[in-house]
């Protein structure tokens, strides 16, 4: 690659984990494009999509027009890229690499689902009276056990890692925005509620917040949109 900036493009849909890659790229502060995906016109699942992503998933980010998918890979790569943006803490060992690694992949693989089964329960029963009635709660139970274990990781600092502010607090931001967005209960989260606070005034997180809500806006224009619930 040469020294000059790659050409980015971040494929985007309200609500979703692709706000985790857009806040890392908006703190990188490179000019960078997104496309808007709507989940309800299916365009997941178009071929023209589909050619671009088989998984039929956002995000996907396109690297001089080549995709990459599975946030953990995105922000690996965002990360190594570009090292002044400290998107993580540099390493001071091959294992600390890892546990970062095992950071992210613990918001992708272990709290990721849970969200996905507190917040659309649709996905997992067909019949709307048991999602909500079975699904939601058992996992909003295991969600709060998980919350309680970051709300506790957060003691040590106001981020994730202490006083270094890196791309796992974007991933807990969507997470916690994602939950109690559709009313998780927050009382007994204070750390965790604290760095919501924090992050929300961070101006790259403003302008990526920004960003989605002109999406929002444009999806309601045409019918396409539905609010969490």
């Amino acid at each position: 690659m040469s020294d000059a900036a790659p050409e980015l493009k971040l494929f985007v849909s309200p609500n979703s984990c692709a706000r985790v890659p857009t806040i890392a790229l908006e703190e990188i502060g490179l000019p960078f494009e997104t496309e808007l995906v709507s989940v309800m016109a299916n365009q997941q699942n178009s071929p023209e999509y589909l050619k671009i992503n088989p998984k039929g998933k956002v995000p996907v980010l396109l690297i001089e027009g080549a995709p990459l998918t599975e946030n953990v890979a995105i922000l690996s790569w965002l990360n190594a890229t570009f090292p002044k943006a400290h998107l993580l803490p540099k390493p001071n060992s091959t294992i600390e690499a890892y546990y970062q690694t095992a950071d992210l992949s613990f918001f992708s693989a272990t709290v990721h689902p849970l969200v996905t089964r507190v917040a659309m329960p649709l996905k997992f029963i067909d019949d709307a009276e048991l999602s909500f009635e079975i699904v939601r709660p058992k996992a909003t139970k295991d969600m709060r056990v998980v919350m309680a274990m970051v709300n506790a990781r957060l003691e040590n600092g106001p981020w994730w890692y202490g006083d270094q502010w890196s791309v796992v607090d974007g991933y807990l931001f969507w997470v916690w925005s994602r939950i109690t967005g559709i009313g998780f209960e927050q009382d007994d989260f204070p750390n965790i509620r604290a760095h919501c606070d924090l992050m929300n005034a961070r101006p790259a997180v403003q302008r990526v917040l920004a960003r989605e809500a002109m999406n929002v806006e444009l999806l309601k224009s045409q019918g396409l949109y539905k609010a969490p619930h």
